[in-house]
C-alpha cells in the first residue's frame, strides 16, 4: 500500500526555522537523513522531497489561448506544504507509525498562524490510488 506523508508549515515556518540555531538545524537536518535513509533500507521509502518557501511558489493555469497565466501565492492561505514522503507499507497502521516517527524530527517549536505553539508538526497520512481496484 503506497501513502503520501505531507508535512505543512504554517505561513511563516520557513522564516522561523531559519531562525533556529545552528545546533539545532544540524540535528534536524541529521535526523531527516537518517529517517529517510532507515526507510530507504528497509524498502519503504519511494520518495522524499522538501520543498521552496511560499513565496516561490505560484499558482499556473492555462489561458483561453492555452498560453500559462501564473499568480502568486494567495494572502489568505494560512499553511503550505513543507515535503513530503511517498512509502510503500503493509498496513494503514505502519504508514501511521512513520508518520509519528516523522513528526519528532528535533526543532524549536513553531507557532502556528494563530500564535499556537506546535512542540512536534502533525504529519498527513493520505493513501495514494494506483489501481482500479483502490477506487
Amino acid at each position: 500500500m503506497k501513502y503520501m506523508l505531507i508535512m505543512n508549515t504554517p505561513r511563516n515556518g520557513y522564516e522561523q526555522y531559519m531562525k533556529w540555531p545552528k545546533k539545532i538545524l544540524e540535528a534536524n537536518t541529521a535526523f531527516m537523513n537518517t529517517f529517510s535513509k532507515n526507510l530507504q533500507e528497509a524498502g519503504e521509502l519511494l520518495s522524499t522531497a522538501g520543498l521552496a518557501a511560499p513565496e516561490h511558489a505560484r499558482l499556473v493555469r492555462a489561458g483561453k489561448d492555452r498560453k500559462s497565466i501564473t499568480d502568486g501565492v494567495f494572502a489568505e492561505s494560512k499553511e503550505f506544504l513543507a515535503g513530503y514522503w511517498i512509502v510503500d507499507v503493509e498496513s494503514p497502521e505502519r504508514a501511521f507509525e512513520i508518520a509519528a516517527e516523522a513528526s519528532t524530527a528535533p526543532g524549536l517549536p513553531v507557532t502556528a498562524a494563530d500564535g499556537t505553539p506546535i512542540d512536534h508538526m502533525w504529519i498527513e497520512v493520505r493513501k495514494i490510488l494506483g489501481s482500479h481496484k483502490d477506487l
